[in-house]
């Protein structure tokens, strides 16, 4: 029993070890001074965000970028109130979602394609801010590298509380397995709030066409599309000026249902690593619970589950740690205490995401 335990967890380890070397094969990549060309479209999907858009626009406002080459395009998915444009230096503009599928965001953002101006489109949410510099890092990258699809990075702002420390660990382990997996030449994750592609590119690869039935996965399962029959033109831009910044939930309920809707799209991965990587996380995670409770009926010795906790705690600890020092060079708070919880919650989410239902923006999935 205990020897099949410490095999899955060896299989584990293998697989973070892997990721942690992938990660450091990502070269980081800074705006060196060339002068701005290329056009942008953003798109942002909202509903009922009265609250959030005026920052994220305000920080749209103080990119260093020339205001004549981006497009700023909001996609109104049935808000309770109409959301009002202030002036602003730079071109924007608010349209209705069209739906036409099982999916709010995807059909909000193939809505917004047909009216875009700018060949590059990039994807953003409501409620996140972004850097300064955002918009000449990726201008820069694209300028050098024959690239048409650039996913980026994303952090949290965390107030003083274990439950948004406990989300900043566990976005910071996506990011570091999202980035290690470039590293590896095996990408298969993203994140829609900040992922970039030209519209040629999305319509070339019928755009969301064959997953368009699942609810969330307009970065995902578009990512897997085009690595699949473009892995060359696929890139990570691993850019500390390119990172966008998003408030983590303040509830434990609305936490759990955003993790169910991240973890139903694993089913539908048309990525085998993915899905490979998924069962092995899976596995590592519930190899700690099933430790604990062969304990509790007194089947393994204490000192085997110290081990096991331990020798996963190291491992997940050294790709957190770069993956948060990329993202916010702050300290990592709670880590202990978020390690012993994490399984449990992980192991839940998957469970649930396989047959439950989730909430998003006031609608169930």
């Amino acid at each position: 029993m205990i020897l099949a335990l410490y095999i899955i967890l060896f299989v584990y380890f293998l697989a973070i070890i892997a990721l942690i070397c992938g990660f450091t094969k990502v070269n980081s990549f800074e705006y060196i001074g060339l002068e701005p060309i290329t056009k942008f479209s953003i798109i942002v999907p909202f509903r009922n965000e009265a609250e959030n858009l005026p920052k994220l626009l305000d920080s749209f406002s103080k990119l260093n970028y020339p205001k004549d080459l981006f497009e700023v395009i909001l996609v109104d998915d049935a808000s309770d109130l109409r959301f009002k444009i202030l002036d602003f230096r730079f071109l924007i503009s608010i349209i209705n979602n069209i739906r036409v599928s099982n999916s709010p965001k995807k059909d909000a953002i193939s809505t917004a394609i047909q009216v875009v101006k700018n060949d590059w489109i990039i994807t953003t949410d409501a409620d996140c801010v972004v850097n300064t510099n955002w918009l000449l890092a990726l201008d820069n990258y694209i300028q050098l590298h024959k690239v048409l699809m650039i996913a980026g990075a994303v952090s949290y702002e965390c107030e003083n509380s274990f439950l948004h420390h406990f989300q900043q660990l566990d976005l910071a382990s996506l990011q570091g397995a999202t980035i290690g997996s470039f590293g590896l030449k095996k990408g298969f994750m993203c994140n829609g709030a900040n992922f970039a592609y030209t519209k040629s590119f999305f319509q070339d690869l019928n755009g969301f066409e064959g997953n368009d039935g699942i609810a969330s996965g307009d970065d995902v399962f578009l990512l897997q599309k085009a690595i699949a029959r473009f892995p060359k033109k696929v890139h990570y831009l691993k850019s500390e000026n390119n990172i966008v910044v998003t408030r983590p939930l303040d509830h434990w309920k609305s936490l759990f249902y955003q993790r169910v809707r991240w973890a139903s799209k694993t089913g539908s991965y048309q990525s085998g690593f993915g899905k490979g990587l998924g069962l092995v996380v899976f596995s590592g995670n519930l190899v700690w619970i099933l430790g604990f409770g062969f304990w509790i009926l007194d089947l393994i010795a204490f000192q085997n589950i110290v081990l096991l906790f331990l020798s996963k705690f190291v491992v997940d600890s050294i790709l957190i740690y770069k993956a948060n020092y990329f993202l916010t060079k702050n300290r990592m708070h709670y880590l202990i205490l978020g390690s012993l919880l994490y399984p449990l919650f992980s192991v839940s989410v998957a469970l649930y995401s396989l047959f439950g239902k989730y909430e998003w923006k006031g609608r169930r999935f």
